[in-house]
């Protein structure tokens, strides 16, 4: 898995937005049992977080140490720095295993393969990801799609046109289960969506190679228009599901 977070792994924890709790009791209600989650790339321990509510054990790994120290302790949770590919959880040992925006980094026959292996019989699969944040001002959100495709357009991975794809060309080889449908929202001030952005990997690529800071300019053009910098605005993001055991 590659790391384009490690760099900004604080801003990342502090900007990320957390998903919907109906998401995770959806998770809890297709399992078999409740005893141990699976957090695959659990970044800084956002879904990590919220299955405990659901399960009696989270075991949330992820590749990057640093993205690791920024998660919130908890009794229990159980982190460890693991390659999804390889996570060194004991056979048939999790009721469920979720992915939260980060299937697109993995090798995909690899991780399925660990998959396998680690699931309890009825285990569940569980992987979702959003895609770009939308505005409830159309002129602002005009300016914010802007500043995805051209201003920090050319710097995202390639591994990104699979989350835009909205998960449609990822190979799934497992019994589908329906999911519901899912929106995140947040209510931001302008601050708070400048943190988001410069938590994208597209925003970092861009500073280290041009030496600065993008989302100021962006600030600056879109002030105006918001008005008062700390009004929140609605942000939006459709989730995508896709569940199987």
């Amino acid at each position: 898995m590659p790391d384009y977070f490690s760099a900004q792994a604080a801003t990342y924890a502090a900007f990320r937005p957390t998903y919907p709790r109906e998401l995770f009791e959806f998770v809890a209600e297709i399992a078999p049992r409740r005893d141990v989650v699976w957090d695959c790339a659990t970044g800084s321990g956002q879904a990590a977080l919220a299955l405990v509510d659901d399960f009696a054990r989270v075991i949330a790994t992820d590749s990057s140490a640093k993205q690791l120290a920024h998660a919130p302790p908890h009794e229990r949770i159980e982190y460890r720095v693991a390659p999804a590919e390889d996570c060194g959880l004991p056979y048939s040992s999790a009721d469920a295993i979720t992915v939260a925006q980060a299937l697109h980094w993995f090798d995909l026959d690899r991780f399925y393969a660990e998959v396998r292996r680690v699931l309890a019989p009825q285990g569940v699969l569980v992987i979702w990801s959003y895609n770009d944040a939308v505005l409830d001002d159309p002129v602002l959100d005009t300016q914010l799609q802007h500043y995805n495709s051209t201003t920090v357009g050319p710097y995202w991975p390639a591994e990104r046109q699979i989350v835009r794809d909205g998960y449609r060309t990822v190979p799934f080889p497992f019994d589908r289960i329906d999911a519901p449908s899912f929106t995140l929202k947040r209510d931001w001030t302008l601050a708070e969506l400048a943190g988001y952005l410069r938590s994208w990997s597209a925003t970092a690529r861009y500073i280290s190679e041009h030496g600065t800071d993008p989302v100021v300019e962006f600030e600056r053009s879109v002030l105006a228009r918001w008005g008062d910098p700390t009004r929140p605005r609605r942000v939006s993001w459709p989730l995508v599901v896709l569940a199987g055991r």
